[in-house]
């Protein structure tokens, strides 16, 4: 990874959360109707684009700059690494559902790190 493409998965997951935050709001039942339905689907496959492997590649990004101390930065992407494994199985559960309502959103957005 480099650190344009970590700026742009950075760039995804703040946009979509963005999107998530204002589609919450609308009080859709998810019925798949209307354009909203086709974008919340959109913003759920471009936040796991950005979220797999993202500790792994911010560790080697840390790794390759030379960043000392190494071992605070190695722990660091853990942590970012976990967070980005357990959100990512979130977004996916909610991708996995026929409705994306906005309360199950706006649970999305209480359950995840990001």
């Amino acid at each position: 990874m480099t650190r344009s493409e970590l700026r742009a998965r950075i760039e995804a997951i703040e946009e979509s959360y963005e999107f998530f935050l204002a589609y919450a709001a609308q009080g859709a039942a998810g019925t798949g109707s209307g354009a909203s339905s086709g974008q919340v689907r959109q913003f759920l496959a471009r936040t796991e684009e950005a979220l797999e492997g993202l500790g792994e590649g911010v560790a080697a990004l840390a790794e390759a700059a030379g960043l000392a101390p190494a071992s605070a930065y190695r722990g660091m992407a853990e942590v970012l690494g976990r967070d980005a494994e357990s959100t990512l199985a979130a977004v996916q559960l909610v991708s996995a559902q026929k409705w994306v309502s906005s309360q199950l959103i706006d649970n999305l957005n209480a359950s995840i790190h990001f």
